[in-house]
């Protein structure tokens, strides 16, 4: 039970990675605070800050859902009073919420371009910052940010810009962290799969059942994010991670058991 009495923040945990996340850290005994703002279910999304705190507590966690927009900094300071008053403090903050739309510049819709930006930069941002006071006071803290490393390939900006430069602000805000939490011993590191994972975003907005099929389970990052989150933070900061480089520094090589469907092509994920 490496994780007993270590709270982890977690944004947008009702479902797909943020939740494999969720229910790794449960495992072994973390407090998980499930911010989102699913309470009610979206059948094509499935789950809700309700359902996932259900199954945190039935993996051997305990669990607090709390429906938080990240775009809102009343909302993030909302959450995480809540957290301290049920756990006492917080360890660690994975920032997982996520905005995403794949559109070239003339499909590019203000609001969409001010999602994006909302939820995936100022939301890391503002999530951290309210955090932090309690990171502090942590044995161990961790920062863990599903964003991508940073790959100039003009390529990635080509079809998405939008998108694009919101994912990698993500990553620059983190790694700026490390430089800045260094002296408080707090580690911000990114986390991004080699290939493209089973979620609703995949089937539903990227490439159906096919794509599905040539992506991996969300465990896999489940299992990165465990092993990152237990390096000892003051040696483990400013790092751009890959889920299947971290599974084989820990000596997993064998990585079939992920694989939606065994046997398949997998399919990259954007940025790699």
């Amino acid at each position: 039970m490496q994780f007993q009495n270590k709270t982890v923040f977690i944004t947008g945990a009702s479902r797909g990675i943020g939740k494999a996340i969720a229910l790794r850290l449960a495992k072994e005994g973390a407090n998980i605070v499930v911010a989102a703002k699913s309470t009610t279910e979206n059948p094509k999304l499935g789950g809700t800050i309700f359902s996932a705190a259900k199954e945190i507590e039935e993996a051997g966690g305990k669990a607090l859902a709390v429906q938080c927009d990240i775009r809102d900094e009343d909302q993030i300071g909302i959450s995480v009073e809540k957290a301290i008053a049920a756990f006492g403090g917080i360890d660690i903050v994975i920032n997982n919420a996520s905005a995403i739309s794949l559109t070239p510049t003339e499909q590019t819709e203000p609001k969409r371009f001010d999602l994006m930006h909302s939820v995936n930069t100022r939301g890391t941002f503002f999530v951290t910052k309210a955090c932090l006071p309690y990171l502090k006071k942590s044995e161990n803290a961790h920062i863990l940010t599903l964003s991508p490393p940073l790959n100039m390939n003009l390529k990635w900006f080509a079809g998405h810009i939008a998108y694009t430069i919101s994912k990698y602000n993500m990553t620059m805000i983190t790694l700026g962290f490390s430089e800045e939490f260094k002296k408080f011993q707090i580690a911000a590191n990114t986390l991004w799969p080699q290939t493209t994972i089973a979620t609703a975003a995949v089937k539903n907005l990227l490439g159906g059942d096919d794509l599905m099929n040539m992506s991996r389970t969300p465990e896999i990052v489940a299992d990165a994010a465990f092993y990152i989150l237990s390096r000892k933070a003051g040696n483990c900061t400013g790092n751009s991670f890959i889920d299947e480089a971290v599974l084989k520094e820990e000596g997993i090589t064998q990585l079939e058991k992920y694989a939606v469907k065994p046997g398949a092509t997998l399919y990259p994920d954007l940025f790699i």
